[in-house]
């Protein structure tokens, strides 16, 4: 399996679709952290979907993919981009125990938001948010696929401490198609359980659902892990937070120590280089004040 994506269309449906499957890119992400199972699947998902969705991307540039929580589950997100590389990471409250067996609503609380971004490297950002309908990640971006770009759209995903795996397919823009012959397809997405989709392979899999439409399955292609945080990224950051702020951690601290949640990259400011940043030495600022 390895970390690939794989596009497919139905010679006999006007179908498009898209197969992922993420081993050494999803150990590298997951084992970032000391995830709770639950939560841990859940990223994994949205990482496989995000690994998916950016397939039809037409520009250069960042597809992310946010949910928002109000439980014990505050945020997760999952980047992909147009170069084939990816990356997520999940904000959580560790001081609360948090079931086995957690469903994906017990986690997010009673209220959160789904958050999808596209970055082009030039150009303005677009961002859509919308409210989470449906039990799982799958069921929630189907529902927004359907709304959004009024286009029959369905996934499924699984995730584990080894892999992420998922497989998308959606009707081609501007064909029709019956609905009898959609929910056909539906129910034979269904038919993959979790275990089968995380141990079978994407050629395997695809001629077992759909090799009476004669599937044509393209070249696979190799995504990696790449994380885009920087000691520019991060000084830009302290900048956004202002100069009271940095200051008092400063004075506190003797320097500012920033990891990057994606990779735990650490990034470490000292008074000499919050003073370059800032043009002026907020730290004495700061000091100057609480004398006064």
């Amino acid at each position: 399996m390895s970390n690939q994506r794989t596009r497919f269309i139905l010679d006999q449906l006007p179908l498009r679709g898209v197969h992922v499957a993420l081993e050494q890119v999803w150990q590298h992400i997951v084992n970032q952290k000391d995830y709770p199972a639950p939560i841990a699947k859940a990223l994994g998902e949205l990482v496989a979907a995000g690994a998916l969705l950016a397939a039809n991307l037409k520009f250069d540039g960042t597809f992310i993919l946010q949910v928002q929580g109000t439980g014990v589950l505050k945020l997760l997100v999952a980047e992909a981009t147009s170069e084939q590389t990816c990356r997520g990471t999940a904000r959580f409250d560790d001081s609360l125990t948090i079931a086995d067996d957690a469903s994906l609503q017990d986690l997010i609380g009673e209220q959160g938001q789904f958050v999808l971004t596209l970055q082009p490297r030039q150009g303005e950002m677009w961002q859509g948010i919308v409210g989470l309908q449906g039990n799982s990640i799958a069921q929630m971006l189907a529902n927004y696929l359907a709304q959004s770009e009024q286009l029959d759209s369905d996934l499924i995903l699984a995730a584990d401490g080894e892999r992420a795996v998922g497989m998308m397919v959606q009707r081609l823009a501007g064909q029709e198609m019956a609905r009898e012959d959609w929910q056909y397809v539906e129910s034979l997405l269904q038919t993959v359980n979790r275990e089968e989709l995380l141990a079978t392979d994407a050629n395997t899999l695809l001629y077992r659902l759909f090799h009476e439409q004669q599937v044509r399955v393209f070249e696979a292609e190799n995504l990696e892990f790449a994380c885009t945080c920087s000691h520019e990224k991060v000084g830009n950051m302290l900048l956004l937070l202002g100069g009271q702020e940095v200051g008092q951690i400063l004075l506190e601290q003797g320097s500012v120590e920033i990891a990057c949640d994606f990779c735990q990259q650490k990034y470490v400011f000292d008074e000499e280089d919050v003073k370059t940043l800032f043009g002026n030495d907020v730290a004495a600022a700061v000091r100057h004040e609480l004398k006064q």
